[in-house]
């Protein structure tokens, strides 16, 4: 374990009336401990999760690969401004990771393209073979075999959007194999009940105020899935 724990201060939020300091979990929740190595962050679209899970991410200094956005009609001067008001404990001082979000995984496959032009040595890190030459979802398995193999605290936004089940349940065999291993550390927002089957892992509900930990039956996507599966017929 690389991380055991992270501290919000909501008493000192700049602002209750813009987001993401307006979120009600977000003002309520003061810690969440992380005692084991794959971490789960799951609740409804707008619930924080992922507002928290980058703002963790900053904190621990860890880069997140993006483009610059463009211009806006109305511009939020707080929205970026969580990781402030955040505090972590490292086991044995800082641990370097890594940042996924599907959404913007095509843009680091480019930067990783460009490296390769002058060092093609570096493509070894992340799969031996170009990432934007297979597809989104491929490249993103091809990733996942190789960073993770490296010691680090890895954060990881929604991973199942461009993977199939099949590669799902590759990517849950990773984050257990890996995690076991002791040298990867897993925190994970996901809507997945594929993904949160992984075996140990904790699994914070955002659907809760505070933010409380859950069973994976207790999870809505675990009922929802198994009433549909089981009731089909009523759904459609």
């Amino acid at each position: 374990m690389h991380l055991t724990e992270m501290r919000l201060f909501s008493e000192k939020y700049p602002t209750t009336r813009y987001y993401p300091f307006n979120l009600k979990v977000l003002r309520e929740t003061r810690r969440l401990g992380f005692t084991s190595p794959v971490t789960f962050l799951v609740g409804e679209n707008g619930a924080g999760k992922s507002t928290l899970l980058r703002a963790l991410c900053q904190k621990c200094g860890i880069h997140i690969w993006e483009k610059e956005r463009g211009g806006r009609m109305e511009s939020n001067p707080y929205e970026e401004l969580l990781y402030r008001y955040v505090d972590v404990q490292w086991t044995n001082g800082h641990v370097y990771g890594s940042f996924f979000g599907s959404e913007n995984f095509r843009n680091f496959a480019e930067y990783v393209e460009e490296w390769a032009e002058s060092d093609p040595e570096s493509l070894k890190y992340f799969g031996g073979k170009s990432l934007v030459t297979q597809s989104h979802g491929q490249s993103m398995m091809s990733f996942f075999r190789a960073r993770y193999q490296i010691k680090g605290l890895y954060f990881m936004d929604e991973p199942e959007t461009a993977l199939s089940p099949r590669s799902q349940l590759e990517l849950v065999r990773i984050l257990k194999e890996m995690g076991e291993a002791g040298h990867a550390q897993f925190i994970v927002a996901t809507h997945s009940p594929i993904l949160l089957a992984c075996p140990g892992a904790t699994i914070y509900s955002f659907d809760h105020i505070p933010v409380e930990p859950i069973d994976y039956e207790e999870t809505q996507y675990y009922r929802i899935f198994k009433d549909f599966l089981e009731n089909r017929e009523r759904y459609l």
